[in-house]
């Protein structure tokens, strides 16, 4: 039975940025009932507190920030480029541990968008990228879904299994 890596907030837990969480959904809950969830907040993974403020990507890409191209900032100027990046790392050592192959992300997120997240100038105004994790655990090949994905993740996951 393969795991699935999924984001801790759409698990109902309150580590959003925010203090929030998302969710309930009818998939992960399925998939938590099988045993299958790895669940995981790469921000509170890599050592920020909740709640936090935002942090943002200028320019919105992860993978300039794998590349040390690109920091993660708050709108005070705050660098969480460190923090970002341990989780990022542990979401991987997870994926290896587990043999995951699947991964289900919280969307928009500077850690864990996986088609959009925002640009940096905290307006809210997305673009087409990825957040640090989605990018590494991407790379890694790993594939990465959000919360409106959940179809295609089962999808995927089935076919891993037959």
């Amino acid at each position: 039975m393969h795991k699935v890596l999924v984001s801790r907030c759409l698990l109902g837990h309150r580590v959003r940025y925010d203090g929030g969480a998302s969710g309930p959904f009818d998939q992960l809950d399925a998939w938590l009932a099988e045993g299958r969830v790895v669940g995981l907040c790469p921000e509170v993974a890599g050592g920020l507190p909740t709640p936090r403020p935002a942090a943002e990507i200028p320019g919105g890409q992860g993978m300039q920030v794998l590349e040390g191209q690109a920091l993660v900032l708050t709108a005070a100027g705050e660098d969480f480029t460190a923090a970002f990046m341990r989780g990022a790392q542990l979401a991987l050592q997870a994926v290896r541990r587990h043999g995951i192959r699947v991964a289900v992300l919280k969307a928009n997120s500077p850690s864990c968008g996986n088609t959009l997240t925002y640009d940096g100038t905290f307006t809210a105004t997305k673009v087409q990228g990825e957040g640090v994790t989605a990018a590494l655990l991407r790379r890694e090949g790993v594939q990465v879904f959000n919360e409106q994905q959940l179809a295609e993740a089962a999808q995927a996951l089935a076919a891993l299994e037959n």
